[in-house]
């Protein structure tokens, strides 16, 4: 009987579809785990296609080389080192399913697969994977493990049926977005589950960004008593080595390093940080291009892309209009000394004029209206897209949440680009965001210390300069109030009387509400975000477009 184990928690960053790529991490991580002596290395859900990998996974080309390189690496554990747990898609009985492989001996020696599949928020697994059967435990060494693919630890039955088939450590490849209290969530979980079954637990994550999810990893192992035995450090790779040993019945992890993952605005900030640099460097990018208006959400934009990829990267574009004031130019020069970014100016005034001349005919017997205003943002849009396809360069657009949900953003304009930083981020957020990076610099940032975004810039009235002496509260209520009314509406899913008993007003309440689902049509044509929230608008939050309910007064 095995009285002692060295056991490996590899929180690795994946990219979905690199299949020889994420072999490779696993390889690195069981040398690195074989040098610390370990027993097996346990990897996150479905590591070996990079989770999640939605349709791709049906491909049966697919499937045939992600079941080709798990036997090749199956072959590599014959030379008496670590055991591998790893996550994967694998064909069985002409059902494909989302399951944990123990690789042991040259051999795979064991198959466990997903019971529970999650169907809700960003989840679709259902319409890919079969559900496997309630498991019981895998034998390794003399141990037999209780092991869980993510959701299966979220509900009870899965566990339970672990617990009363003899399993002794409960061991759970996760691949968990990160969103707003999402650690509190999970820990919250693994408690009742390691107190219910009164056995250890341990938790694998991922880490690291894919499309609009991004995933914080902040592995861990609770003791039988849910104590906390050991963390990996949130937003990072790690390899990370616990000790345990056999205490009667009990199996009993020695304590080791706890990494606290981070709250609140620095846990936002970093998710915006890791979401970008990923989505840049595995779609193959060079850097990026940000229009900068002298407006604070440009500016954090860019403080956010300095800090993913360099400042180097991030090639700034001022686009003066004749209704540009000095001091947004002004502004947005100070923002890019202060970052070290590049900043270049190219004047739409020649456009605006051209699109005049042009339409001047089609426009005879109009008064100027918004239509104009979104000339200017389309104009600027082109620019964009055209220096984009000269650099190579991806477009970051600057849009936010509260923006976003009301259409105060202009289609083929300001909501051009290949990926949004602040979509999930509501503007009263983007200030104290603006605020907190200036007072400190992130681990792992690439960019400088110190303030990156101008007083000047936070303390201003928003206004997106289409027109004299504009103000977004010329259209908007104050942003606080739109916020708390949209976190209400969005967030929370309350009804408008449910929102105006919060103290806001009835019409104004309507208001937003008619304007949220009027442009759905626009959020369905905007570039993917990094997803903060538990309701993110893309697959977080599906409105139809067409949708004749706009409630009553």
């Amino acid at each position: 009987m095995t009285d002692t184990l060295t056991i490996a928690l590899a929180q690795l960053n994946p990219t979905v579809g690199d299949i020889d790529g994420n072999i490779g991490l696993i390889r690195e991580a069981r040398a690195a785990a074989a040098a610390a002596g370990a027993d097996l290395v346990v990897t996150s859900e479905l590591v070996v296609c990079g989770y999640p990998p939605e349709d791709l996974v049906i491909r049966p080309i697919v499937q045939q080389t992600i079941e080709r390189e798990i036997s090749a690496l199956a072959s590599e554990t014959s030379d008496g080192g670590p055991a591998l747990l790893v996550g994967a898609p694998w064909v069985d009985g002409g059902k494909l399913y989302n399951a944990a492989l123990l690789l042991d001996g040259g051999e795979i020696v064991a198959t466990r697969f997903k019971h529970d599949l999650p169907n809700y928020g960003v989840f679709d697994e259902k319409r890919i994977f079969a559900a496997g059967p309630l498991p019981g435990p895998v034998n390794f060494r003399g141990v037999r493990l209780g092991v869980m693919v993510c959701e299966d630890m979220w509900t009870v039955d899965v566990a339970e049926c672990l617990e009363e088939s003899g399993a002794e450590i409960l061991t759970v490849l996760n691949g968990s977005p990160y969103e707003l209290d999402k650690w509190d969530t999970r820990v919250n979980l693994a408690v009742a589950r390691a107190t219910e079954c009164r056995k250890p637990l341990i938790y694998v994550n991922q880490v690291g960004g894919q499309d609009e999810l991004v995933f914080d990893g902040a592995s861990f192992v609770l003791g039988a008593d849910a104590s906390l035995r050991a963390q990996s450090p949130a937003w990072e790779s790690s390899v990370q080595i616990t000790e345990w040993t056999r205490d009667g019945d009990t199996w009993v992890c020695a304590e080791t390093d706890r990494h606290p993952p981070p709250e609140g605005d620095p846990a936002i900030y970093a998710a915006m940080v890791l979401g970008l640099r990923d989505y840049v460097r595995k779609s193959g990018f060079p850097g990026v291009l940000i229009g900068m208006s002298g407006g604070i959400d440009s500016a954090l934009t860019a403080a956010v892309a300095a800090d993913a990829l360099g400042p180097e990267a991030v090639h700034c574009v001022m686009m003066p209009s004749p209704y540009t004031s000095q001091e947004s130019l002004d502004d947005a020069a100070e923002a890019c000394a202060l970052l070290g970014a590049p900043l270049d100016s190219v004047s739409i005034g020649p456009a605006m004029k051209a699109f005049d001349e042009m339409l001047a005919e089609a426009f005879v017997g109009t008064r100027a209206d918004t239509t104009e205003e979104n000339i200017q943002a389309r104009s600027r849009g082109l620019t964009l897209m055209a220096l984009s396809n000269k650099t190579g360069a991806m477009v970051v657009s600057t849009g936010n949440k509260s923006e976003m949900s009301v259409g105060y953003a202009t289609l083929y304009g300001d909501m051009c680009g290949g990926y949004s930083v602040l979509k999930d981020v509501y503007k009263t957020k983007v200030f104290e965001l603006s605020r907190w990076r200036n007072e400190n610099l992130p681990a792992g940032a690439l960019g400088p210390a110190g303030m990156v975004v101008p007083e000047n810039i936070i303390s201003k009235p928003p206004t997106a300069e289409l027109k004299p002496d504009q103000k977004d509260e010329d259209t908007l209520p104050p942003y606080d109030v739109l916020d708390a009314i949209l976190i209400g509406l969005n967030e929370r899913d309350l009804s408008i009387d449910d929102v105006v008993a919060e103290g806001h007003d009835r019409a104004l309440v309507l208001r937003i509400w008619r304007m949220l689902l009027g442009a759905e049509y626009k959020r369905r044509q905007a570039p993917p975000g990094v997803k903060i929230t538990g309701r993110s608008f893309g697959r977080d939050r599906r409105y139809p477009i067409v949708n004749a309910f706009r409630g009553r007064a």
